[in-house]
């Protein structure tokens, strides 16, 4: 199995810088990132070491929160439990951030996840097409119990990007679960994002038909490793396929 530690250094050093400088509308409000999209609410991180605390952390969160605020906008700060300083996570809940709860960190050797999974009378099919990025974001919403109809937006805006795929798993026309790779560019990893399954269609090995879809197609990119922020539901399918947990992340949200 991949040592944890190594895992984990890989993904900080190679991912989480160049993910962020990938998404649009990205700025270096030094020490953090932030995104600020037109139409769904932002996002705010930092390196592992932010390099800074006390008063001067608390200002740099009150400028992030004071510059959504002005926007009229949500904006969620992700945070990773091995970061530091590690008070940051209670500075944030004392500025009005709440938590919307923690994900698993897992990664994974991508030409490991490979194995094909039968489905029975379920289709897995990559799409660029905006009526089926608008059906996934409806199954999304009822799988997730939230909003989800940024993603059709996001989705839609990225479709003629090659390093975003979008697979849906389909059952007489209907959409009952669907998720994405997003190659990480220049470096050797892949994520993996959504995999959320309608209720009666879980059980029947999707998720893991997903996955392995996903990661032949990131195998065939030159990606290495893949990455994932799991709920509890589906970490331990992940670790059953060879995935190994190296960290977590909580997301805190303001909303003006």
């Amino acid at each position: 199995m991949p040592d944890a530690a190594a895992l984990l250094n890989a993904f900080d050093v190679q991912a989480r810088p160049a993910e962020w400088a990938a998404y649009p509308h990205f700025v270096h409000d030094a020490p953090v990132f932030r995104v600020a999209w037109p139409h769904r609410r932002g996002l705010v991180g930092g390196p592992p070491d932010l390099g800074i605390g006390g008063a001067e952390l608390d200002a740099v969160i009150a400028r992030q929160r004071d510059f959504f605020t002005e926007r009229g906008q949500a904006v969620e700060w992700k945070t990773w439990s091995h970061d530091v300083p590690a008070d940051l996570p209670e500075r944030l809940a004392a500025a009005g951030f709440v938590s919307e709860g923690r994900e698993t960190v897992l990664i994974g050797l991508t030409e490991e996840m490979t194995a094909p999974v039968h489905l029975d009378g379920i289709v897995l099919r990559e799409t660029k097409e905006d009526a089926d990025m608008r059906r996934l974001a409806v199954t999304a919403t009822e799988v997730f119990g939230r909003d989800s109809s940024w993603l059709a937006d996001y989705l839609i805006e990225k479709k003629d990007d090659p390093n975003v795929v979008v697979v849906i798993a389909e059952v007489d026309g209907q959409v009952v679960s669907s998720a994405r790779l997003e190659i990480v560019p220049g470096t050797e990893f892949g994520g993996l994002w959504g995999g959320g399954t309608l209720a009666a269609w879980r059980g029947k090995g999707i998720y893991r038909a997903l996955v392995a879809h996903r990661a032949r197609l990131a195998l065939a990119r030159g990606a290495k490793y893949l990455q994932v922020d799991a709920s509890e539901d589906s970490r331990p399918i992940l670790e059953r396929l060879g995935f190994v947990a190296v960290t977590t992340t909580t997301g805190y949200v303001w909303k003006p």
